[in-house]
């Protein structure tokens, strides 16, 4: 392969990416093929749930909708890259140009940056599949749920933040942007779609936090219970 470095819609444009070449799907239509994948996949796995859990509370069908939902993206999607990721710039599969998509929001999906590629590589072998096993705990209304659910929704919450961090200290103490200057690149693509992976586990840590805490002091209070008696 050619090592020679294309121009590129990238940022900073001075992004060693090699062998680009622009999407041949428009942004619409990757769009509506994913959120269309999405639908097929929530509506299948509550369709499933409700088989084989009809008495299952509201509450915990969305649970097991969410972590499917990001056992999916994880295993499957961000698995994509860690699989692709040094010949990624010249892909046209679909996966290829959704990342090429959202990369135009973060280049160092492009450049296989060290810390982007290790802390996938981690969300991809650890997070993805626990995500899975988490749902199944749901589902048989397990004891472990509540202490992997937490464990998971800090893995979450670490991963963004170490991830919103890193990008923000470079633009801001180096002047370095991985993102392009349109707003809508960095609120909505960079911002927000990763922004859903700090709200949603935060409720279900606080949930899981919450459950434990309850156990506690239940399990205390049958303790005094039988020494007063």
């Amino acid at each position: 392969m050619s090592s020679q470095v294309s121009s590129h819609p990238y940022y900073p444009l001075d992004a060693h990416i090699k062998e680009y070449a622009p999407n041949e799907t428009s942004m619409q239509r990757l769009l509506a093929t994913s959120s269309i994948a999405t639908s097929v996949i929530l509506g299948g796995t509550l369709t499933w749930i409700s088989f084989l859990r009809p008495s299952l509370p509201k509450t915990d069908r969305f649970a097991i909708l969410w972590f499917v939902l990001s056992g999916t993206i994880h295993c499957f999607f961000e698995g994509y890259f860690i699989i692709h990721h040094a010949h990624m710039a010249s892909a046209q599969d679909f996966l290829g140009q959704m990342w090429k998509e959202y990369s135009l929001s973060d280049s160092r999906y492009m450049t296989s940056d060290t810390l982007v590629l290790c802390l996938e590589t981690m969300t991809v072998l650890i997070w993805g599949p626990l995500c899975f096993f988490v749902s199944y705990l749901i589902l048989n209304q397990h004891s472990l749920r509540h202490p992997l659910q937490l464990i998971v929704c800090m893995s979450h919450l670490y991963g963004d933040t170490l991830y919103y961090a890193t990008s923000l200290y470079d633009h801001y103490a180096h002047g370095r942007s991985y993102c392009r200057p349109e707003a809508y690149y960095f609120w909505i693509y960079y911002f927000l779609m990763n922004f859903i992976w700090i709200v949603i586990p935060f409720y279900y840590l606080s949930q899981s936090i919450k459950a434990i805490s309850s156990a506690f002091k239940a399990l205390q209070r049958m303790s005094a219970d039988g020494k007063a008696r």
